[in-house]
């Protein structure tokens, strides 16, 4: 009798979470994106698959996507990359499940004053973003293009986070700014160098493939951008639909084509 009690128990669960996903699935799937390329790139998933009830929240500057999924106010987000996720869970004191994992925008050096790095004189000042995932990986940037070296031991991007305090070099004696990342494009007038992620340089009308003096490698490149949703909603039909639809083969043409470099995905290869 007890096996029985206990089997309708499992039975009750089951169905009780089939429920909830079949009245979820009748909902609108809530998902913050950035404006550029992440709202597009869900606009064209939106066109390809109308079956997929999309409702996309843009972000706006000092909105932590991170926050409305943990309180709820959304079921997903697609914005940042693993590194950035991890500092966040850290400070939110929560964990959070990467469901997909689509496309690397590479961080990039512009200037308004100059065409190529190698006219950059010493003492330029260079604005950098502040946060702490984004600042190491413009350090990891200025020593690729020869600009700065780092000390010793900082060799892996995705581990070795760094700041402006680990650099071991700085032969042009460039005076280093941090600067909140949604700002660094307006910085340009005011700096002689800024590294702009490339969300926020295409959002500036900037072309990172035609316009960077330097250019991240997308090469096993860490910082591949992801969806994001909680560990409540992983298995949500929904979500599952929407990280199949953003790594398919379909999707990875769409960034090919619309971006030009400036965008390179790194799912949908095979499929």
């Amino acid at each position: 009798m007890k096996q029985n009690r206990r089997l309708f128990s499992l039975t009750g669960v089951v169905l009780a979470l089939g429920l909830s996903f079949s009245s979820q699935a009748a909902q609108a799937l809530r998902v913050a994106a950035d404006p550029l390329p992440h709202a597009e790139i869900l606009g064209e998933v939106k066109r390809q698959d109308p079956t997929l009830d999309l409702q996309v929240i843009e972000l706006s500057g000092g909105i932590n996507a991170n926050e409305l999924l943990v309180a709820g106010d959304v079921d997903a987000n697609y914005f940042q990359h693993v590194p950035y996720l991890k500092d966040q869970e850290k400070a939110l004191g929560t964990e959070l499940v990467v469901a997909a994992t689509v496309h690397v925008e590479p961080l990039g050096i512009y200037s308004k004053k100059f065409k190529r790095l190698e006219e950059v004189p010493a003492k330029s000042v260079i604005a950098l973003p502040n946060n702490v995932t984004n600042l190491s990986r413009a350090l990891y940037l200025l020593q690729s293009k020869g600009l700065i070296t780092l000390k010793a031991g900082y060799q892996d991007p995705a581990r070795d986070l760094a700041t402006v305090q680990d650099i071991a070099t700085n032969p042009r004696e460039l005076k280093i700014l941090e600067i909140e990342s949604p700002q660094l494009p307006r910085s340009l007038d005011d700096v002689d160098l800024a590294v702009i992620n490339g969300n926020y340089a295409l959002e500036a009308g900037l072309e990172p493939a035609r316009d960077a003096l330097g250019l991240e490698s997308a090469e096993h490149n860490p910082y591949a951008n992801i969806l994001v949703t909680t560990p409540a909603l992983k298995d949500d039909p929904r979500i599952r639909k929407l990280a199949r639809e953003l790594e398919s083969r379909a999707i990875a043409e769409f960034i090919r084509k619309s971006y030009k470099g400036s965008v390179i995905p790194v799912a949908g290869q095979q499929s």
